[in-house]
């Protein structure tokens, strides 16, 4: 995942914790809405990082997590504190904006790791 150099920059950011989903709008008009489910297993803190991919780790059981607030980190990120007291992520809008924009791909990764490993969304 890219983390430097921004290409879009988010015009408007919104938690609905009710939902526990963030959604984000960006310069282009683009909208991405992620679970807080997603944006944890996918967290680019080196927790779940590593320092390099082989130390990438599978984040299982977060089905219900949700998310407490979202901070500005000057203005190129946010960090994103999770109910399950994670929040050394640093979200850049580069990250957020793939995030979004391979959704579909990293999520359905994410599933088949799960399978793969033995390892399941609930606690």
């Amino acid at each position: 995942m890219t983390t430097y150099g921004a290409r879009h920059t988010p015009t408007d950011i919104h938690a609905d914790r009710q939902n526990g989903t963030l959604t984000v709008t960006f310069d282009n008009g683009r909208t991405f809405t992620f679970t807080a489910e997603y944006l944890r297993v996918n967290s680019p803190s080196a927790e779940v990082q590593g320092h390099s991919p082989d130390e990438r780790k599978t984040v299982h059981g977060k089905r219900g997590v949700n998310i407490l607030d979202v901070e500005a980190v000057g203005n190129y990120a946010v960090r994103i504190k999770f109910d399950d007291l994670h929040e050394t992520g640093i979200y850049s809008w580069q990250t957020l904006y793939d995030l979004g924009e391979r959704q579909d791909e990293i999520w359905n990764n994410y599933l088949q790791e799960l399978e793969d490993q033995g390892l399941s969304r609930d606690v």
